[in-house]
């Protein structure tokens, strides 16, 4: 029996810095963001969308996906996190700490 630990599920992260001068890039930054959304991704920050995975096999097939509809033109990172490293995230608006506000716990169905 598989046994999930904090060190064996997930986040992925993906930061991005699109272009948006013109209609074509808009749309490109739209659509990358929608698909990010479909895939279950969740906004952290403005240009940072993340979700978690059950384990790094999981991850992996997210990470494939995002790979999938890259758009044309600028700088997209990704990065898997253990939930242990998650946890351990310092938020501030201005000095006041706050708790990270993470989506909540997701069931995957096989």
């Amino acid at each position: 029996m598989y046994r999930f630990s904090e060190y064996s599920i997930m986040w992925v992260l993906v930061l991005f810095d699109l272009p948006t001068d013109t209609k074509k890039d808009k749309k490109a930054y739209t659509d990358f963001r929608k698909n990010l959304q479909k895939d279950g991704f969740t906004m952290f920050q403005f240009s940072i969308y993340i979700r978690h995975c059950a384990s790094s096999e999981n991850a992996e097939v997210h990470i494939k996906r995002v790979k999938s509809f890259l758009p044309e033109y600028g700088q997209i990172g990704i990065m898997c996190i253990t939930d242990k490293q998650f946890g351990n995230i310092e938020i501030y608006y201005g000095k006041k700490p706050v708790a990270p506000n993470a989506p909540g716990q997701q069931l995957e169905l096989f």
